[in-house]
């Protein structure tokens, strides 16, 4: 409107050799990539009578050459409008079924269990995308609270079916399996039989990635089994450790290529400690010179934060240092063992 009303004014205080009237069927072609239908033309039946009117000032202006290219401009801009429309519609759809999704495939997590307080944070690296090929849980078992968090091979949509089998299958094995190596062994199944029933299709999703906790009620220290993940950091007084497994543990889906012995570690995990989970798009991240993100580094520079304010931290920073962009999907976790009620 603003436009026209511009365009209106210098063709009648301008001289006619200037002829600002041509400009007028930009104005609905403008409105096309902002207004419905009705409006635009609206738009469009105001402008060529803003050009019959200036046709009564200005005699030789070529109003009807002007005109029919506003008719023109408006018909295919009300059409060009009617089809952004049908494609917001179509991707506003899309976009509640992939939340619909998410929040079954990657629930909310509850803000504390017991004595530990526990934070998530997701992001898709495909466009649009709400979920991808991380995934994480946790459950409140008797035989204390276990976490898993892990990283299907390749990222985004065409990795949800292997994150999904997974998922499902921790949240029954959880509960049942008496030790961690119980639970792998259920992990490993399902997703072994998700990539069997796919033989003929090359998708990525053919092994993954993952780590298994498990943190008795009482606290004092941690189980982890980590199935080729990156390795997890805690944080006791300010000291970062790097939790490397003893001896590696076989990716899910590879144990009958290399073997399926499981090595647990025990690490002490006192109250006010921190622990920080997370996927390989976390520390692959980079910036424009190729450097990747220095997560052990940057979580010593955080100092003492709760878990969600640290990881709002981890995405403001992760996404400034990748210029806004991300490569991976990525996921983390973080536990703080916070000190009982008394």
């Amino acid at each position: 409107m603003i436009l026209t009303v511009l365009i209106a004014g210098l063709a009648f205080s301008t001289p006619r050799e200037i002829a600002f009237s041509r400009l007028l069927p930009a104005a609905p072609a403008l409105a096309a990539a902002m207004w419905p239908v009705i409006p635009t033309i609206l738009l469009g039946m105001f402008c060529l009578l803003v050009m019959i009117g200036l046709s009564f000032v200005y005699t030789d202006l070529g109003t009807p050459y002007t005109a029919a290219a506003i008719v023109a401009v408006t018909l295919a801009a009300a059409y060009a409008s009617h089809v952004r429309l049908q494609r917001e519609e179509t991707l506003s759809h899309v976009r509640l079924v992939a939340d619909a999704a998410q929040k079954v495939l990657l629930r909310p997590l509850p803000h504390r269990i017991a004595d530990f307080e526990i934070e998530s944070l997701y992001l898709a690296a495909q466009e649009q995308a709400r979920i991808g090929g991380d995934f994480y849980e946790t459950a409140d078992t008797p035989h204390g609270v276990r976490l898993l968090i892990g990283d299907v091979r390749g990222k985004g949509l065409p990795a949800v079916g292997a994150a999904a089998a997974v998922i499902s299958c921790f949240r029954e094995a959880a509960y049942d399996e008496l030790d961690l190596r119980g639970i792998v062994h259920r992990l490993e199944t399902s997703i072994s039989r998700y990539s069997a029933a796919l033989p003929g299709q090359d998708l990525p999703e053919r092994f993954a990635t993952a780590i298994l906790a498990e943190i008795p009620h009482g606290g004092g220290h941690v189980k982890l089994l980590n199935c080729g993940h990156p390795p997890p950091l805690l944080v006791h007084r300010g000291e970062i450790r790097v939790l490397d497994p003893t001896t590696p543990s076989p990716p899910l889906n590879l144990a009958s290529l290399i073997g399926d012995r499981y090595c647990v570690d025990t690490v002490a995990f006192a109250p006010g400690d921190d622990l920080l989970l997370y996927t390989d798009g976390v520390t692959e991240a980079r910036n424009r010179t190729g450097e990747f993100f220095p997560l052990p580094d940057w979580v010593r520079r955080q100092g003492p934060a709760p878990p969600r304010e640290l990881l709002d931290r981890l995405h403001r920073d992760l996404l400034h240092y990748g210029g806004g962009r991300l490569e991976d999907d990525i996921a983390a976790l973080a536990v703080r063992h916070a000190h009982s009620a008394q």
